[in-house]
């Protein structure tokens, strides 16, 4: 009998299952072989007073990790000690949009669209104050070169203004500090803005690069994609100085000089016909350092929170459905073995492993908000789910008569859908577990075959499965 070994490849939900592509990849990242498994949230804070919609982490100049999270009216610091959700505010809020920081030396600065520019001094104990009385009402902020910059005002929503150079307290516009503005008339109102050694503004229906070039222009603006815009300004991330954004049509990424779509013929249409447009202003992203993720959550028209998932290294993707509000990358306060006792009285009953980078303090990683509450993407490994592509066995009936899962580490549960047309629904049948050698026993007659694979046991990678299938007569 013949042993087929199907290699779980690209997972290319915008195609056919014809063309040797994997049509789920749920809860599971990328890698260069195969697929590995994504772990649970973990609650890592006690609730803040209300429900929190961003966190950050800064990290002074003696190497002190303090996290920041915001609501709709407060600014929240995480206390080390007990987990509690401090509230730092230097006065009540009002904004219906995300809070947005930066970091400028010793000051952790944020936004929110409707109050001053707030920054937070990390060598103190003290509260968000106004950054200066010049500062502008903003949405966005990030650093470019020795200045801060901010983007989208209410009074003028095309506005890019920044700081004096190396003081973020000096506004108002001087040659000799080199604070000023710029209008930007074509591109529609600013959607984010990437910073570095250059910024990146993503306007609606432009992109535009703005270089430091010294007095008396400080700044040189040039438009390098003109007509395609940002589309969703919670969409966007920095990652290794390309800048990740969805456009009109899909995902793109935009290294100061080009602009790629990264998604297109792979998950562009999947997205646009999964996602609940309406409840666009509730996207997030962020990255996962560990793994090498760009992530954007979104909710779907099932009112699921999902993940889509893109591998920066290998350009594949996945997708994972998730408890969670909003994504966010940021590092923890370093942990001492005396502390973990805030987290749980028993070692044993820990849902974060003690090998993890959590524990650390100091180091990025994935995490987000849920309610009122900071997590971490750090407890079991979630329920994965791979199907593969529709298998064929040259081009007539044939039957499936044994599965041998490919799962480095673990093993795997099987179940088999197969039709006799393409336009039937496949439809799977119960999932069998292995036998003590690995050996799943299934019967399944049908020109197209799908197998669906769950990974089982402490796996690391999930790299394909051997099938015994042999032809079938048929009429």
């Amino acid at each position: 009998m013949a042993t087929t070994r199907i290699t779980f490849g690209e997972w290319l939900p915008d195609q056919p299952g014809l063309v040797g592509a994997l049509t789920v990849a749920k809860n599971v990242f990328p890698k260069a072989v195969g697929y590995g498994p994504f772990p649970n949230s973990v609650e890592y804070s006690q609730a803040a007073s209300e429900d929190l919609n961003s966190v950050v982490a800064a990290r002074d100049t003696d190497g002190n990790t303090k996290v920041f999270a915001g609501g709709s009216t407060k600014l929240f610091l995480l206390d080390a000690a007990d987990l509690s959700m401090d509230n730092v505010s230097g006065s009540t809020y009002n904004s219906e949009y995300v809070w947005k920081f930066t970091q400028f030396g010793n000051s952790l600065i944020a936004a929110n669209g409707a109050d001053k520019l707030q920054y937070y001094d990390l060598t103190t104990t003290g509260t968000f104050v106004d950054l200066d009385s010049g500062a502008p009402r903003a949405k966005y902020v990030t650093v470019v070169r020795d200045f801060v910059v901010s983007g989208w005002q209410p009074d003028n929503n095309s506005r890019v203004q920044w700081s004096g150079i190396n003081d973020p307290t000096t506004w108002s516009s001087s040659g000799v500090t080199q604070s000023d503005f710029q209008d930007i008339p074509d591109g529609g109102q600013v959607q984010a803005i990437t910073g570095g050694e250059f910024g990146l503004v993503l306007l609606e229906r432009s992109i535009v690069r703005m270089s430091y070039i010294g007095s008396p222009l400080i700044f040189q603006f040039d438009n390098i994609s003109r007509n395609l815009g940002c589309y969703e300004p919670n969409s966007v991330v920095q990652w290794q100085g390309v800048t990740y954004f969805l456009g009109d049509d899909g995902f793109y990424a935009c290294d100061g000089q080009n602009v790629v779509g990264i998604g297109a013929e792979k998950v562009d249409r999947f997205f646009f016909n999964d996602a609940d447009e309406s409840s666009f202003p509730g996207m997030s992203t962020a990255v996962d350092p560990i793994r090498n993720l760009v992530m954007w959550g979104y909710r779907n028209s099932g009112d699921i929170y999902r993940l889509l998932v893109y591998h920066v290294n290998t350009k594949r993707w996945s997708y994972i459905d998730t408890v969670i509000n909003r994504l966010g990358s940021y590092s923890t306060p370093a942990i001492t073995l005396e502390g973990v006792d805030t987290y749980s009285a028993s070692i044993d009953a820990l849902d974060i492993s003690l090998d993890s980078r959590f524990w650390l303090g100091g180091k990025l990683q994935l995490g987000g908000v849920t309610g009122a509450k900071i997590v971490t993407f750090s407890g079991s490994n979630k329920t994965a789910t791979i199907e593969t592509e529709d298998i064929q066995a040259s081009g007539q009936n044939a039957l499936i008569t044994l599965a041998k899962p490919l799962v480095d580490g673990g093993s795997a549960s099987v179940g088999v859908a197969s039709r006799l047309v393409l336009s039937a629904t496949p439809t799977f049948g119960d999932q069998s577990a292995p036998d003590s050698e690995n050996r799943v026993g299934i019967r399944s007659l049908g020109k197209y075959h799908r197998l669906r694979v769950q990974p089982t046991g402490n796996w690391t990678t999930a790299i394909g499965v051997d099938i015994e299938i042999q032809p079938a007569g048929g009429r």
